[in-house]
């Protein structure tokens, strides 16, 4: 090719590009004590940035759609508590887990425990976040909550993130041995932990993965896994019932929970294919995290 030839589709691939930036529209920026927030529009979608990275998504004319994958595995603890009544979830973001459980299960009291106020902030003004009787937020710290709260909940769900010189990282304080035996003693008899991992069974951060495996195994009689699949995002599922489940149990009283009509999630029944009972094999030898050792970001590289 020539030189004026490359030139010239160079050009056309930097004019396309600054096309397409140009329609990308920021419509909140803000630098608070835990995050630089930005919130822009995009093609009908609406993205929360905390330093760059991407928190939460939604589609301006249908707010239940457009969000990340991952957070439709949180709601696969109803396949092994189908009474779920009670629901505290640590990490608020762009309110995609909590905009699906007011609109999914309207019979569920959802208590959010948001560090950073400046994200609740926009969660209300910029993504539907409305705040009713079933849905509280509160401003603190997800630990420091369950060290004060007296309360027992049916799900735990785990999605706070921090941010480091890897990028999205999990608070160490919120990973450990002492933390889950924290969650487990505020989780009901049939309680499930349901927690997000940025990671994979094999491959990136394969390492974090196994550790957060054994570490829950200490705590929880069983640790499942559901691997998304557009994203390298893990959602562990850990259970106070002792019994093992199977591949083909999980599948069967999945769909006794679509026929009952208690889940109506349109994809609930895509999502429960990716269940995996069987930790990576590096789980056995991995690292227990705990709250005198617990090298998260050693784990990420």
């Amino acid at each position: 090719m020539k030189w004026s030839s490359i030139l010239c589709v160079a050009a056309m691939a930097w004019g396309m590009s600054a096309g397409a930036q140009s329609d990308r529209r920021v419509v909140f920026e803000r630098i608070s004590q835990y995050h630089h927030i930005q919130v822009y529009d995009e093609d009908g979608l609406r993205t929360l940035s905390f330093n760059g990275s991407y928190e939460s998504k939604m589609y301006l004319a249908n707010p239940l759609a457009g969000h990340f994958e991952y957070t439709e595995y949180f709601q696969m603890p109803f396949i092994w508590n189908p009474d779920i009544k009670r629901v505290l979830m640590a990490g608020l973001g762009g309110g995609s887990t909590q905009r699906a459980f007011q609109h999914y299960f309207t019979n569920v009291v959802t208590d959010t425990v948001e560090i950073d106020p400046a994200v609740v902030d926009v969660a209300r003004r910029y993504f539907n976040v409305v705040e009713t009787p079933a849905l509280r937020i509160h401003t603190n710290d997800a630990r420091q909550c369950l060290r004060r709260d007296t309360n027992s909940y049916d799900l735990i769900v785990m999605d706070a993130y921090a941010t480091t010189r890897y990028g999205s990282s999990i608070p160490p304080h919120l990973i450990t041995k002492e933390f889950f035996a924290l969650a487990n003693s505020r989780l009901s008899a049939k309680g499930v932990l349901a927690y997000n991992v940025i990671g994979q069974i094999h491959g990136s951060r394969e390492k974090l993965i196994a550790s957060l495996c054994r570490t829950l195994k200490e705590i929880f009689p069983q640790v499942y896994l559901f691997p998304a699949e557009e994203s390298q995002n893990v959602v562990f599922i850990a259970t106070k019932d002792r019994e093992a489940w199977t591949y083909s149990r999980v599948q069967t009283i999945g769909y006794q929970r679509i026929r009952s009509g208690l889940v109506t999630l349109p994809t609930f029944w895509v999502r429960m294919k990716e269940f995996v009972n069987r930790p990576p094999a590096t789980a056995a030898t991995a690292t227990i995290l705990t709250d005198d050792y617990c090298p998260v970001e050693s784990l990420m590289q």
